[in-house]
C-alpha cells in the first residue's frame, strides 16, 4: 500500500492511517474517507488535533494550491463520519449473520474460538468485560489467537447498528467483515483519542488494560 505525506507533520503513512481532503465545487474543504474523489487531495494523519490545526493554519489552501474554506468544526465532522462509517460496517456484518449479541452468546463464541472482534458497550458494567476477557484468556492459553476488543461505542450505538434497542456485549465472527469493522473502528477511535487506543479499544486477550 503506497504511503502519503501528512501536510502538518510531514510524516508518511498509509491511507488507513490518514484522512484525504479535497475541495468541493464551492471551495469548502471536505473529507474524502474512501479516497476516491477526483482532483488534488491533501492528506492529514487521522488525529483530531492535526485536522483542527490544518483547518486553522491555512494548510489546506497551500496543499490544494487554491483558495479554500475550511469549516471551524471540520475535525468534529470527520469524527462523526468515521464513527458512522464504523457502525455502518457493524450493521453490514450483522445483516450478513456475522454477529451474535448478548453476554451468554458472546462468551460461548469466545470459548469456541469463533470471536474475531469482541464488543463491550462503553456504558456497560466492568464485570461483564472482565468475564469475557477471562474466557478469551483461557482460549489463548490453549494456543488460539485472541480476538480484538472494541469498547469505544455505547450500548445504544451498538444496538442501533444491530437493529436492537440496546446491546452491551456482542461478537463479530472471524473473517473479512470483522477485519473491516475493526479497522474502521480503530481509525475512528485513534482519531478522537489517539493516546487511549491501546487501553480502551484494541486490547489483546492476555492484556492488563483497565477494567
Amino acid at each position: 500500500m503506497s504511503e502519503r505525506t501528512c501536510i502538518i507533520t510531514r510524516r508518511q503513512g498509509t491511507p488507513d492511517e490518514m484522512i484525504r481532503f479535497v475541495a468541493a465545487p464551492d471551495g469548502e474543504v471536505v473529507p474524502d474517507l474512501k479516497a476516491r474523489l477526483p482532483g488534488r487531495g491533501a492528506w492529514v494523519t487521522a488525529r483530531t488535533d492535526l485536522v483542527a490545526r490544518a483547518a486553522a493554519k491555512g494548510a489546506f489552501a497551500r496543499a490544494l494550491k487554491m483558495k479554500v474554506r475550511a469549516p471551524e468544526d471540520l475535525a468534529e465532522r470527520v469524527a462523526g463520519l468515521l464513527k458512522q462509517q464504523a457502525l455502518g460496517a457493524l450493521s453490514m456484518a450483522t445483516g450478513a449473520g456475522q454477529v451474535v449479541a448478548g453476554f451468554a452468546k458472546s462468551e460461548a463464541a469466545i470459548a469456541a474460538g469463533k470471536a474475531g472482534v469482541v464488543l463491550h458497550g462503553a456504558d456497560g458494567a466492568p464485570d461483564g468485560l472482565r468475564k469475557l476477557r477471562q474466557a478469551a484468556r483461557r482460549v489463548s492459553d490453549e494456543g488460539a489467537a485472541g480476538p480484538q476488543w472494541i469498547t469505544g461505542f455505547n450500548s445504544d450505538e451498538l444496538g442501533l447498528a444491530m437493529g436492537r434497542e440496546s446491546v452491551v456485549h456482542a461478537v463479530v465472527k472471524p473473517g473479512r467483515m470483522a477485519a473491516a469493522f475493526a479497522r474502521k473502528a480503530m481509525k475512528w477511535h485513534h482519531f478522537v483519542d489517539a493516546d487511549g487506543i491501546e487501553d480502551d479499544m484494541t486490547v489483546p486477550a492476555g492484556s492488563t488494560a483497565r477494567e
